[in-house]
């Protein structure tokens, strides 16, 4: 790859953006916004072609003459279905799906097919995915793209812009698009690990127990699906052996006083390690059903428990410490 090509390409995607505008969803693909070029590929069956006809010119061969016009008409009827495959398609919407410092976040696009034919192999790709992702589309019918992102650090990972294109049908041509959504991002929670114990209930008589997998005093809940973060310490193996999907095993604390999670009482740890710590609490406290707290310096979530109150604090912990944008 040449050096200069990433930065062509920049240039070239901020210079569509800005002549269409943000994008709101849903959206259709109209023409104005479709550009198409050749590839390698159709560069060189183009010079392939040109000095078919020119030999045929110099030598008058019919024959050479009447190939290098058919080939010629092929390539134009590649060029005109590559730019069909994607006029008219339809996004419905863009989503993304949080991740743990580590992992992997996810970018799904919808994708909606109303013309009466197939479009084939159209590629959907964003900056930092780890792969595109390569859909097929029936005629009147939706798919779904999704692609993984890399998380390295906690904080907003932000899809500025998505490009879907297609090289089909014979990669001659590729026709592509680009998609503003400043507004799309990734919130990547702090890493979960920390090894020490769960804080005590907030009014409640303290008791030895187990940090992870629950106490003498728990009463058993049941099984849910594994979720990112999890320690394997509560997965259910056994099930797992027989042939089960990854489960979690859930408790529900007997004691009625609610933890809380305070980032100024964790002495000995840096900021990060603070975080990262109260993360593996705040998953602890989620798996055995707990009502659970949470205090930041410049403010605080009131005890609760369910998974909505678990992404509200760890987007909390997420985003502490870091500019609004």
């Amino acid at each position: 790859m040449f050096p200069f090509r990433s930065d062509l390409e920049r240039r070239l995607a901020a210079w569509a953006i800005a002549r269409q505008g943000v994008d709101e969803f849903p959206l259709r693909l109209l023409r104005r916004r479709l550009y198409i070029l050749p590839t390698r590929a159709g560069l060189g069956f183009s010079a392939v072609v040109f000095g078919m006809l020119v030999a045929a010119l110099n030598y008058g061969n019919g024959t050479a003459l009447g190939i290098a016009g058919l080939l010629s008409g092929l390539a134009l009827v590649a060029m005109h279905e590559c730019h069909r495959n994607l006029l008219a398609l339809e996004i419905g919407s863009i989503e993304t799906t949080s991740a743990f410092a580590g992992g992997r976040g996810l970018v799904t696009l919808a994708l909606r097919n109303d013309a009466r034919i197939a479009r084939l192999r159209v590629q959907v790709e964003a900056r930092g995915a780890a792969q595109p992702a390569i859909v097929d589309l029936a005629p009147n019918a939706g798919a779904r793209a999704v692609l993984e992102v890399p998380a390295a650090r906690r904080g907003r990972l932000r899809i500025e812009r998505v490009r879907i294109s297609t090289t089909y049908p014979f990669g001659l041509f590729r026709a592509w698009t680009w998609l503003a959504v400043p507004l799309a991002a990734i919130i990547v929670f702090p890493r979960p690990r920390g090894s020490r114990p769960l804080p005590p209930p907030e009014g409640a008589l303290k008791h030895s127990g187990r940090s992870a997998g629950g106490s003498e005093l728990d009463e058993w809940r049941g099984l849910r699906a594994f979720r990112d973060g999890d320690s394997p310490r509560q997965v259910a193996w056994k099930a797992y052996a027989r042939g089960a999907p990854l489960l979690v095993k859930e408790y529900a604390s007997s004691g009625s006083g609610e933890r809380l999670f305070d980032f100024g009482r964790l002495s000995g740890l840096d900021g990060e390690g603070r975080l990262e710590q109260l993360a593996r609490w705040i998953i602890d406290a989620d798996a055995r059903g707990e009502r659970y707290g949470l205090v930041l310096p410049g403010g605080a979530l009131a005890p609760d428990r369910g998974s909505e109150h678990r992404r509200c604090t760890l987007t909390a912990l997420a985003l502490y410490g870091l500019e609004p944008s």
